[in-house]
């Protein structure tokens, strides 16, 4: 409310003519009409400001300008109490250094976990497939999104945050306005998006994964590639070119104009509300095909194992983003900061956990990875094979050591869809 009288007011004394007393004037709390010299304006308290409803304060317009206010600062003239003031000013600048202190550690967390998810799916081929593939873009879109926010915060409050955060209406702080600061907010806002749209894809894939019998695998994972990583791309350069025409002030953190903030807002919420859709209509696949008697755990197929699996982030995730994405932006803004900033920071860190560390292929491969190393180091370590001197039954050293780290390929999928059954 604040902001836009604000830019009424600037916007108001642009337009008016140079007048023999004093221009319309914005002091941070209140808009001051053009006055001729000599007279007074009175005008009531702002109502953040004044615990009841009477009381005034005034500026004469003089030679020199606009007086100081009277009777008083704000605080002094409209019966603001000072303490009451300092305190909710301390609870205020608590709970932003709580909630910084809180999405720090979800994405440092993530960062982390993200890291070692992503050294596994690459290092071992046999975990090389489309499927994969589409996790390792969502875990770099995730670390991405952890690294921009380390960027952005270094460089935009440089350890002010809390006053920046929790800045009275007339006392502001200086921000860095540089090229710098404002590539720092450009890459945010593209991780961020490029995040919810690598989600949108892994709901797309499942879908296309259930809904079509026949599809070429590679075609569609280019596709993917433009959407996860294409499309933010071209949004984030309207909206860039769009601020430096329209609002090409301060460091790009402050979105006042109801078009910028839609050329964001608009694809993100497109992204959850499509990627709603999917949820719903791959139930309703999966009900319809897990339905037969027929189909157990015990013979439970890759496809309808990969639906489960999935199935586990899309409602998690998708169901979080949708409890505050239509609302109003100042709906419920200290719950909303805490879900969106808080929990979503520790998105990363759970969707690693799903698709790597629980994921059966993954621990099978680890395991048998494992068990190859083990068997080479004790052999290593100078065990010797006694070959027998006379009857020997055909079976060296190198053939035991294959029948220990080989298991039949059947096998080795039981036990895989066994540990990512357990999942669900």
């Amino acid at each position: 409310m604040i902001e836009a009288e604000r830019k009424q007011c600037l916007e108001d004394a642009q337009l008016e003519n140079d007048t023999a007393g004093c221009g319309k004037m914005w002091d941070n709390l209140t808009c001051w009409p053009a006055t001729p010299r000599g007279q007074v304006v009175i005008l009531a308290c702002p109502f953040d400001l004044s615990p009841t409803q009477d009381r005034n304060v005034s500026r004469s317009c003089t030679d020199e300008g606009w007086t100081h206010l009277e009777p008083g600062p704000y605080p002094d003239a409209c019966g603001f109490d000072d303490k009451e003031s300092g305190l909710d000013e301390q609870q205020l600048k608590m709970f932003y250094s709580s909630v910084k202190t809180g999405y720090t550690i979800g994405y440092s967390l993530s960062l982390a976990t993200l890291l070692v998810a992503m050294a596994i799916l690459s290092l071992f081929r046999k975990l090389h497939c489309t499927r994969n593939y589409i996790h390792m873009h969502l875990f770099m879109s995730f670390i991405l999104r952890a690294a921009s926010v380390f960027i952005k915060d270094s460089i935009l409050f440089d350890n002010r945050e809390s006053d920046n955060c929790s800045e009275g209406f007339v006392r502001t702080l200086p921000r860095p306005t540089s090229v710098g600061c404002k590539a720092a907010v450009v890459l945010f806002q593209y991780c961020v998006m490029a995040n919810f749209f690598w989600l949108l894809v892994e709901g797309l894939y499942l879908h296309t994964l259930l809904a079509v019998s026949f599809f070429s695998e590679r075609k569609y994972f280019w596709g993917y590639i433009l959407i996860g990583w294409g499309l933010p791309s071209i949004f984030i350069m309207v909206w860039t070119i769009t601020r430096i025409y329209v609002e090409d002030h301060g460091c790009w953190n402050i979105i006042n104009s109801s078009l910028l903030w839609w050329i964001l807002r608009a694809p993100i919420l497109t992204s959850i509300l499509v990627n709603f859709i999917l949820f719903i209509r791959i139930i309703r696949i999966l009900v319809q095909k897990l339905r037969p008697p027929d189909v157990g755990k015990s013979n439970s197929s890759p496809y309808s194992r990969l639906a489960k699996s999935t199935l586990l982030l899309i409602p998690l995730f998708g169901i979080h983003y949708t409890v505050f994405a239509f609302f109003p932006n100042n709906f419920k803004a200290d719950v909303k900061m805490v879900f969106e900033l808080v929990l979503g920071s520790f998105q990363g860190f759970v969707v690693a956990i799903l698709y790597c560390f629980l994921n059966g292929e993954v621990q099978a491969e680890l395991r048998r990875k494992w068990r190859r190393w083990n068997l080479k180091g004790i052999l290593g370590r100078g065990s010797k094979c006694q070959y027998p001197s006379g009857g020997s039954s055909g079976v060296t050293c190198s053939t035991q050591v294959s029948m220990l780290t080989r298991g039949s390929p059947s096998a080795r999928r039981s036990s895989g869809f066994q540990a990512e059954d357990s999942l669900v």
